[in-house]
């Protein structure tokens, strides 16, 4: 399964016997499957098997699924009434007979209101399972067409993250590879720190000032952050060639890159060390961002 986007929107209708209805899925992200369903009256025996076909499909994600119908369940029977129409021949025939006149009419009584009655009928259960399953055929082409969705933007945010990532990893080779950690440009720099208090004409122990000049190096050496930047890098490559759905662990994996960068910034001792740190965290606050919306 290719990296998907928690974000889409599907729609599909659906007709049967002059009911009409279309459903509408649409999908954010979310840190769990999280599925709001809105049904009208009738459709109650759907909301089961929609929720499995959703939690099968998917993994994560705040899906709202509504469904509107247009039309009538069941079938609208005419009936006559004939007590009311015997009765209105009855009066009609009398008063003609009286007064004289055109002899009664047929569309003229049933135009009587009470004359003819139609009533719905409510839907027999085989009508009932026809049509719930002709509604759940419409929303499973509703449910492929989002999870179509959903993979389209997936491909956009992979090309992102692939990009971010590969920038992260040139960051870190460029910290590898600054001038200010070689051994004599460390030397250097604690040259000139041990200069600067020896003018200071403060008694100093030399050895204890070998000691103190030591730990200050190894306390700015940055390697480790490098080795477990470079182990992230890889991490995340394997993650965008997964199969599976990776969105919490690049989310959490992302963290894992903004605590060495702000490692290696607070331990920079050196301009152009801490701007490609700042680079660094400006990159991955934009990966961190984006991997917010990967399933």
């Amino acid at each position: 399964m290719p990296v998907s986007s928690m974000t889409g929107f599907a729609r599909a209708s659906g007709e049967r016997q002059g009911l009409f209805w279309q459903w509408e899925i649409k999908s954010v992200n979310g840190k769990a499957l999280d599925v709001r369903l809105k049904l009208p009256p009738g459709c109650e025996a759907l909301e089961t098997p929609v929720r499995a076909a959703l939690a099968s499909a998917f993994r994560r994600g705040n899906l709202q699924v509504s469904l509107t119908v247009s039309g009538q369940m069941g079938r609208d029977t005419v009936r006559l009434n004939r007590n009311i129409l015997d009765r209105l021949v009855e009066a009609g025939e009398s008063l003609r007979d009286r007064i004289g006149g055109e002899p009664l009419r047929a569309d003229v009584l049933l135009a009587i209101k009470g004359v003819v009655e139609v009533t719905a009928e409510p839907e027999t259960e085989g009508e009932a399972e026809a049509r719930n399953a002709d509604m759940l055929a419409s929303f499973d082409d509703a449910l492929k067409a989002l999870a179509a969705a959903r993979r389209e933007e997936g491909d956009r945010l992979m090309a992102v993250v692939s990009a971010q990532v590969q920038r992260i990893a040139e960051l870190a080779d460029a910290a590898r590879r600054n001038p200010s950690r070689t051994p004599e440009a460390i030397r250097a720099r604690l040259a000139s720190q041990v200069n600067r208090l020896m003018e200071t004409g403060a008694a100093l122990d030399p050895d204890r000032l070998h000691q103190e000049a030591a730990i200050a190096a190894a306390r700015a050496d940055i390697e480790e952050e490098l080795d477990r930047l470079a182990s992230h890098v890889e991490a995340a490559r394997a993650l965008l060639a997964s199969h599976d759905a990776v969105g919490r662990k690049f989310d959490f994996l992302a963290q894992e890159f903004n605590r060495e960068a702000n490692t290696l910034c607070s331990k920079a001792s050196d301009r152009s060390l801490t701007a490609i740190g700042l680079d660094l965290k400006t990159v991955i606050d934009q990966l961190r961002e984006q991997v917010q919306n990967i399933e």
